[in-house]
């Protein structure tokens, strides 16, 4: 079955389900990419700081780009606007690409000014470097304020998403603005797939606990990108694709938030108030 896309506010469209990178480097990461594309996979999800832009490479190389989703970042440390250039520009060599069909700031900093980055983000982009822009772990007043400041349309936020932390005000904010969310860690790396609840939904259809999670988001219009090295998981994840959750059981998950955030090292922002965002 190929994968559904989901049209963004440029007009591009991104593959709803791709594979993301965090932690996958080596020949480990080069042998996922490679299994992945082979199953049917067309989005790959990486940055700068993972460091396997050098693997994913070779197992690109020979694939027709134009078939490709690459998304990758810069890191919140880097958002000065030659060190975005930079950034790009070591990141298009590492990956043996010409562009990046996304590129989004990972984490904000409110020590740069938005304005800044999004302006290299725009040179790039002008350059033919850059297809389309986002960010990730965005607030709701930090993308709002990336709004104000962008000349090119933010298209996504990624953001930390699954059913203990599932931050709905954020989803409806950025939705209704046309940000689409991008769910990583939709699996809760790994801790939810073997909650009984899900467990429980999964026996119900005759699914996985992890097409039970990955469904879960699918249905209220994000994209995902759960990581997997194996050809078992990578398949898996596929069966998330082509059937749906009924209303109960969507409820019924909803229901289990936590504000269990998983990701959240001492430099985020979560908490800073609009008028302190440059």
């Amino acid at each position: 079955m190929a994968i559904p896309t989901i049209k963004l506010s440029s007009g591009a469209e991104i593959p709803a389900l791709g594979l993301g990178t965090w932690e996958l480097v080596g020949e480990t990461c080069t042998e996922a990419v490679r299994i992945a594309l082979d199953l049917g996979y067309t989005h790959i999800d990486t940055a700068y700081w993972y460091g396997n832009h050098a693997q994913i490479a070779p197992a690109i190389k020979g694939v027709d780009r134009s078939k490709l989703w690459i998304t990758t970042k810069v890191p919140p440390f880097n958002l000065e606007r030659a060190q975005v250039i930079q950034v790009c520009d070591e990141s298009l060599r590492d990956l043996g690409t010409d562009y990046v069909d996304l590129l989004l700031i990972h984490w904000p900093n409110h020590k740069v000014p938005m304005a800044e980055t999004f302006g290299a983000m725009a040179e790039l982009h002008e350059a033919g470097k850059v297809r389309n822009v986002g960010v990730s772990n965005f607030s709701i007043n930090h993308v709002r304020k990336a709004m104000e400041v962008s000349a090119l349309p933010v298209v996504t936020n990624q953001v930390e998403f699954h059913p203990l932390l599932n931050q709905k005000e954020l989803l409806e904010y950025c939705h209704s603005h046309d940000v689409i969310i991008t769910a990583y860690s939709p699996l809760g790396r790994g801790d939810l797939l073997r909650d009984a609840r899900i467990t429980a939904i999964a026996g119900k259809y005759d699914k996985t606990p992890a097409q039970v999670l990955l469904r879960w988001a699918l249905q209220k219009g994000m994209i995902v990108i759960p990581k997997a090295s194996s050809e078992p998981h990578l398949r898996d994840n596929l069966g998330a694709l082509g059937w749906e959750l009924a209303a109960e059981d969507m409820a019924a998950i909803e229901a289990m938030n936590e504000n269990k955030r998983i990701i959240d090292p001492d430099f985020a922002e979560w908490d800073l108030p609009y008028e302190q965002i440059q």
